[in-house]
């Protein structure tokens, strides 16, 4: 076990290639086909010397990289003094669940101000588009769109990177007057994201956009952390060129991590938003109401049962407990049969048990470089086709408590069954990363319409740190949006609240920096503003507060008195 990897990375490397398979974590970032993973790493010094034909490096900014190299190779790849630390990809899911009223973005529209996001950029990184819907179009037919990467496009990728195919918005207008069509957008939540942040009756309906449709690679059917740094450094790096700033817009999580904001992703994004002139934005996630986290408290002496149930014909399910270093617990686990494994030992590496149809993993992590939580790691594979039905428990107990919390989370509620969830589950802390990472303006969602609280939403405050998240709420309910194929739709969640944010970022780059208001506005600046002018909402009788940060958008307040 290496202690310059990350507890779940030490673990997939450690696993057998059928518990592999059968888990829904623990694959992730790896081809069985050509025995290679995805690495990502945060260096110092000079890594590209070791780059050959067997091993891959994308050098991204600030001294993160993505690294392919076989399973035979990582140990050598690890032990590479500039190597400071290694992670593995995990999968990001889409939050998908009438706003610019509501946001207070119409009078900054009229001729008083005339804020349109004309001369700053919005990056959307998502599911794609349709370039040819006429939100993305001006009035002469041409795009607006300056950039398209697509990652998993046949043909040639940007420079630096690996995969996909890139248009120039000249290249789209081509495609427009032919009637070739160049990418699409499978889903439509790429398209109605990008509609809100900066379509044609969006926020920032002048901004130029930078979209990346992020690669889906089977079977995952869901884009990894790895694509996602890789199109955050593309967007930024084509701002930087054009000397524009920039809003990017990330409309995707997932719950694995400590929640404090210290993953490499998020220490990643917290350094490109200090990088150019840059805000990034991010949805808090769809799963305040999912049931797939629960907290306690431990006291010594006395042991704590957590129960959760496990529906029918769920095939895997892993489960993350996260404490504090100082404190040590002993895990057992009953399975709906009674049947108990564990309590298991406080070491390194993995442990193995069977109950019933049931395998499992159990690794005790160490806390990384960057942070003092402790992960015990839990994933629960078919000795079959699914593992048991029915009630389980955790047995927590206590040896030595100190700080005495404890959080557990499951996979993003799409990725389980929907009655597979904590019996005693908790709404806080459930913020899906990269939204905990401290220089993201992380928004939640609420009804505009009843001016109440939308309980998908994820909330706060971060593990450990206890910091503010999220930073502020916006529209999020019952959202008109284009689809794909030139209509509109309707949508809810978080995914579509962050859009609001997004575009209400540009319009203030562009009265700070394109029309020389405020050449600093951007970064945590422009957080710093949006938080000043949040509007209280009736149902929250204090500010902050997990639910809505705090507050409501509200963009005219936002600006500063003159």
């Amino acid at each position: 076990m290496n202690q310059k990897a990350e507890n779940l990375l030490n673990l997939a490397l450690s696993a057998t290639t059928e518990e592999r398979r059968k888990s829904r974590i623990l694959d992730v970032g790896y081809s069985s086909e050509t025995r290679r993973w995805d690495l990502i790493v945060k260096y110092s010094g000079d890594i590209a010397r070791y780059e050959t034909e067997a091993i891959r490096i994308v050098r991204l900014s600030n001294e993160y990289a993505i690294i392919n190299v076989l399973e035979d190779q990582i140990d050598m790849v690890i032990g590479w003094p500039q190597i400071e630390y290694v992670e593995k990809p995990k999968r990001l899911y889409f939050e998908t669940r009438q706003g610019k009223q509501a946001s207070c973005v119409d009078l900054l529209q009229t001729p008083a101000w005339n804020l349109t996001g004309k001369g700053v950029l919005v990056g959307v990184i998502d599911s794609g588009i349709d370039y040819t819907h006429p939100d993305f179009r001006n009035p002469d037919g041409t795009t607006r769109i300056v950039y398209l990467w697509d990652q998993s496009a046949r043909g040639t990728p940007p420079d630096r990177f690996r995969s996909g195919s890139e248009w120039t918005g000249e290249m789209l207008d081509r495609s427009l007057e032919t009637g070739e069509v160049l990418s699409v957008d499978p889903s439509g939540h790429g398209t109605a994201v990008a509609s809100i942040a900066a379509g044609s009756q969006g926020i920032a309906f002048d901004s130029g956009l930078i979209v990346v449709k992020l690669a889906r690679p089977e079977p995952d059917s869901f884009p990894r952390t790895t694509e996602l740094m890789e199109a955050v450094d593309y967007v930024i790096s084509k701002a930087r060129e054009l000397g524009m700033p920039v809003a990017v817009n990330l409309s995707f999580g997932n719950t694995y991590g400590s929640h404090d904001g210290t993953s490499l992703i998020e220490t990643y994004l917290n350094d490109m938003a200090n990088y150019w002139k840059t805000s990034i934005v991010a949805g808090t996630g769809n799963e305040g109401m999912a049931a797939g986290h629960t907290a306690e408290t431990l006291r010594q002496g006395t042991e704590k049962h957590i129960p959760f149930l496990v529906q029918e014909y769920e095939p895997s399910l892993n489960i993350q407990l996260w404490k504090y270093y100082t404190d040590a617990i002993g895990v057992a686990i009953e399975a709906p049969n009674g049947q108990v494994a564990g309590p298991f030992d406080e070491i390194l590496g993995p442990q193995r048990f069977v109950l019933g149809r049931t395998e499992g993993l159990v690794y005790y992590g160490e806390p990384s470089p960057y942070s003092r939580a402790q992960e015990i790691f839990v994933d629960l594979i078919p000795r079959d086709t699914f593992i048991d039905t029915g009630q389980w428990v955790f047995r927590l107990l206590p040896r030595r408590i100190v700080e005495g919390r404890v959080d557990l989370w499951m996979p993003v509620g799409s990725a389980r069954n929907p009655s597979t969830r904590f019996v005693y589950a908790t709404p806080e802390t459930t913020l899906t990363i990269p939204s905990t990472a401290s220089k993201v303006i992380s928004v939640g969602a609420y009804d505009p319409v009843n001016r109440t609280f939308a309980d998908f939403s994820g909330r706060g405050y971060t593990r450990m740190n206890v910091q503010v998240k999220p930073d502020l709420v916006a529209p999020g309910v019952g959202m008109t949006a284009a689809s794909p194929g030139g209509g509109r739709t309707v949508v809810s969640g978080t995914s579509f609240a962050a859009p609001f944010v997004t575009g209400s970022a540009a319009l203030l780059m562009e009265y700070g920096i394109v029309n020389g208001n405020d050449p600093y506005l951007y970064g945590e600046k422009i957080k710093a503003f949006l938080i000043r002018g949040a509007k209280a909402l009736p149902f929250a009788s204090e500010y902050p507060n997990p639910m809505t940060g705090y507050g409501a958008l509200c963009l005219k307040d936002s600006l500063p008195v003159e």
